[in-house]
């Protein structure tokens, strides 16, 4: 089941993520309904905090853009990106491995109609743990390699807007004010709602 997702002005999406602990059926559960929010959105990847949870948990799927995808290094063995998908991450930690940075233009469901350019290493070493909590080494590069960063820098409480030119958010400073004028009240009156 789709889950709301919280927008920029929420609090959790500064939040850095309690790591996961228990791998347990409330868990797949709550990553099913990431996984349904991510494809009903048309979003490749989903962190816990952008559905009100802050956890060390993200999942992501380029399975409708696996061109931009290469082949993966999972385990020490090369597969095709397209196996890796549906990805389920928890408690992830992610090494810049060495090599040039490329800048690229970035979108976030927590930032309907923001966009900008973002610098990111071109290849990640990630070392995390799957649903079942057993832990694995994925290196991945290209725009795989950008999801996890930009997932990875959710569950730490950054957001993509931290990553861009100031003075490209300066630009969009209007917006980035009205969001979270917005996002403010919704949860005002949400929380006014569930006091009654």
């Amino acid at each position: 089941m789709p889950l709301p997702i919280s927008h920029y002005g929420d609090p959790v999406l500064r939040k850095r993520g309690a790591p996961i602990k228990t791998f347990d059926r409330a868990l797949a559960a709550f990553v099913r309904d990431m996984h349904a929010t991510m494809l009903a959105e048309e979003g490749i990847g989903l962190a816990a905090q952008q559905v009100g949870r802050a956890l060390h948990l993200f999942v992501a799927d380029l399975q409708s853009r696996t061109a931009e995808a290469p082949d993966a290094h999972l385990d020490g063995k090369t597969i095709p990106a397209a196996l890796l998908f549906p990805l389920t991450v928890a408690n992830p930690k992610v090494e810049y491995l060495p090599g040039e940075a490329k800048s690229a233009d970035e979108g976030c469901l927590s930032f309907p109609g923001v966009r900008g350019d973002v610098v990111r290493p071109l290849a990640v070493r990630l070392r995390y743990q799957d649903l079942q909590g057993l832990p694995h080494v994925l290196e991945a590069s290209g725009l795989l390699a950008r999801v996890i960063q930009h997932e990875f820098d959710h569950v730490e409480g950054v957001l993509f807007i931290d990553r861009m030119d100031p003075k490209h958010v300066q630009k969009l400073d209007p917006e980035l004010k009205k969001m979270k004028r917005e996002t403010r009240l919704r949860m005002k009156e949400a929380s006014a709602e569930t006091a009654r």
